[in-house]
């Protein structure tokens, strides 16, 4: 079985789509999917698609559900040919919840962590083209928001967004060999958007303050930390990390080479750990 949540759902047997229309139904193999191979709680599901209220037929429901999604996985069994296998063996009942077997196939958010470890180990090594190399073809896996096309709950909201962080890494870290391998005027135009995209992201900031100075724009990563400081002060009470401060005095002082210190990417953090 075959899965891809970097995108549109798609979960396909023997190449043949298994996802159905229906909005309930398809999130119920939404969150199967992003657990392939382990067990998912009946209580998880029940939350998942009805929160804190769930019906009386709640159970009943879903396995009414279930019982939609094994007939979709029948049917491409029979139209692949694949006579051995029997829906209940791939999608599974076991006390307490329901396994989705992937059974062997490809699963592209695993894809995506093998990929970007083989970049971070790159970058580790200082190996900075292929840590670039590695990075983009981690983030080419992605087609889209993740599940974009499917109603999310609170369970499958939380993966998404840990998807998400995930995805933030690996651009950080290309990003970051690509400055380091000296592209940085080929990266300004990427980072404008990213920068407005998310406007709280400091490392991002960072490095477009860098390429900005050294594609002679001096001035305008100036202005570039003062917008972010702006915003932080506005939304979330904190001054700009202290790796990004030291930036922004190396560049006021037109060091010839102003790095950044790697920091925290996430002011939300820090604003937590200030008020633990």
């Amino acid at each position: 079985m075959d899965i891809e949540v970097l995108g549109p759902l798609s979960v396909r047997e023997h190449g043949i789509p298994v996802a159905p229309t229906a909005p309930k139904p398809r999130q119920v193999l939404a969150l199967l999917a992003l657990n392939a191979d382990h067990v998912v709680p009946v209580s998880t599901l029940i939350e998942e698609l009805w929160d804190e209220n769930p019906p009386r037929s709640a159970r009943t429901t879903l396995q009414t559900y279930i019982l939609q999604l094994r007939e979709l996985i029948g049917e491409a069994l029979v139209l692949g040919g694949d006579e051995r296998a029997r829906a209940k063996g791939i999608l599974v009942t076991l006390p307490g919840g329901y396994r989705l077997e992937s059974r062997g196939g490809t699963l592209d958010f695993q894809e995506l962590e093998r990929r970007a470890g083989a970049g971070y180990r790159a970058m580790d090594a200082e190996d900075y083209a292929n840590a670039a190399k590695r990075l983009r073809e981690a983030l080419s896996l992605w087609t889209g928001n993740a599940l974009a096309d499917v109603q999310a709950g609170s369970q499958i909201t939380l993966e998404v967004s840990r998807l998400e962080e995930t995805r933030l890494c690996a651009l950080d870290q290309r990003i970051e060999a690509d400055l380091r391998l000296g592209n940085h005027r080929g990266l300004l135009s990427e980072l404008t958007v990213l920068v407005s995209r998310y406007p709280m992201h400091e490392s991002l900031h960072g490095q477009f303050m860098l390429a900005l100075y050294r594609s002679g724009r001096r001035g305008e990563a100036l202005n570039a930390y003062q917008r972010l400081r702006t915003t932080l002060v506005r939304e979330l009470g904190l001054e700009p990390s202290t790796a990004l401060g030291r930036l922004q005095r190396s560049i006021l002082m037109a060091h010839p080479e102003p790095t950044l210190t790697p920091g925290p990417q996430n002011p939300a953090a820090r604003l937590a750990g200030r008020m633990a």
